[in-house]
């Protein structure tokens, strides 16, 4: 499933690796968006796949941050 980002954002940081096992509701990152940090949680319990950003990115709505299966 991918993690998206819902407005445009900056990437703060990453909290998980590719390979890592997450939890529905698990922060696995942080992006900052109209000047507030956000957590964003993980869709699904899984293992991370991809990781499609790095701390500093801007995104457009709708981009993919990572992939969770």
């Amino acid at each position: 499933m991918d993690v998206k980002v819902k407005m445009p954002s900056v990437i703060v940081s990453i909290e998980v690796a590719v390979g890592a096992t997450v939890t529905k509701g698990q922060c696995v990152a942080v992006v900052e968006a109209m000047k507030m940090k956000n957590d964003t949680p993980a869709p699904i319990d899984g293992t991370v796949k991809s990781i499609a950003v790095n701390p500093g990115d801007r995104l457009k709505p709708g981009a993919v941050i990572m992939i969770i299966e």
